[in-house]
């Protein structure tokens, strides 16, 4: 392609893998930075018969394909990675489906729009199947992992890693959560050859061995998660009296986290949109707010299990006993699809 070396360099980065293959390549009309929805220009899709039958999905977009702007990191590429995306795929069919051309054009939308980005680790709920057709499906979030095949790469415009998305069952990324994405994923490895998508398989953890090996991961590492991007948080406070508003859906997950990190000497930041509250362990319990929209909460490791108590799913106040003047507010969630709209359903 004319003038985009980029683009170039991630093509030269696939020949090895792919020779004179032609992909399908599914091209977007209406570029985003002309006004159009989606920030991806393309993706490109290879069909795979190893190690397991599957399509290989490859986007264009994420990083400078044409030419590098002034004030970009010369060390990036733009966000300095593109997604990949390995999904299981029947012999017979022909085609690529679609949506998980949509997933990845949702994924990129997600970082344009909020500035977020992501990394090898990271791991997010989809709050719905990640197929979002398929309502029978359990796998419904998804983990990031360096694509094992095709690495990271140099190109013109700086460093290009190729970074590709997993899904994962609930109760697996419930487990990432508890103790480690990346320790996770290096668990289940040797049953998701190249980490190969199956929206229709069950849970790795339904395996007794595999589930002990991450129990006793977790029992022995604690949580490797100190961040949390989460929908709601908030607080108010009066005198020596601090209510924290957290959200219903992700409760669970913010309780077992703390669970991870206090008693292991860490902290656990909630980031919302407008708004930062911090999980310290402390020799006391304490509340300061450093600057204004952040608050941080001393806990010490005898109130930890009080405190992970108080955050359940269930919409209403809890005062946590063991830190005076400290009251757990669940609020109700109101549940989106893939595509950020509202469902009507509602957790708490």
């Amino acid at each position: 392609m004319a003038d985009s070396p980029g683009w170039d360099a991630i093509d030269d980065a696939l020949r090895p893998l792919y020779g004179d293959t032609e992909p399908h390549h599914l091209a977007t009309l209406l570029k985003w930075a002309l006004g159009g929805p989606d920030p991806l220009d393309g993706i490109s899709v290879y069909a795979r018969t190893e190690p397991v039958p599957h399509w290989h999905y490859i986007s264009y977009g994420m990083t400078e394909l044409y030419e590098k702007g002034e004030e970009s990191d010369p060390a990036e590429s733009g966000w300095g990675f593109e997604f990949t995306f390995r999904l299981v795929r029947d012999e017979a069919d022909a085609e690529p489906p679609v949506w998980a051309a949509n997933l990845l054009q949702n994924l990129a939308r997600y970082v344009f729009t909020s500035g977020n980005w992501f990394e090898p680790g990271h791991h997010m709920n989809v709050n719905g199947p990640i197929e979002a057709e398929r309502e029978d499906s359990d796998v419904r979030a998804l983990a990031f992992v360096e694509d094992p095949e095709l690495g990271t790469i140099a190109t013109p415009h700086g460093r290009v890693q190729f970074l590709q998305v997993v899904g994962l069952t609930t109760d697996e990324y419930a487990a990432g959560g508890r103790w480690s994405t990346t320790a996770l994923l290096d668990t289940l490895a040797p049953h998701l050859p190249l980490f190969v998508t199956d929206p229709g398989r069950r849970s790795l953890l339904d395996d007794p061995e595999i589930a002990r090996t991450v129990r006793e991961g977790t029992e022995r590492d604690g949580s490797s998660s100190g961040a949390l991007y989460v929908s709601t948080v908030g607080w108010d406070r009066s005198g020596d009296a601090t209510t924290l508003r957290l959200g219903a859906l992700q409760a669970t997950a913010l309780a077992e986290a703390l669970g991870g990190r206090l008693p292991h000497g860490r902290p656990l930041m909630l980031q919302a949109e407008d708004a930062m509250l911090v999980f310290a362990p402390g020799d006391a319990y304490a509340v300061e707010e450093p600057d204004e929209g952040q608050l941080v909460v001393h806990v010490p490791e005898s109130a930890v299990g009080d405190l992970t108590a108080a955050i359940r799913p269930t919409a209403g106040s809890t005062p946590v006993a063991s830190l005076p003047g400290l009251t757990i507010e669940i609020v109700p969630t109101e549940m989106r699809d893939q595509y950020g709209e509202k469902t009507g359903e509602v957790v708490g």
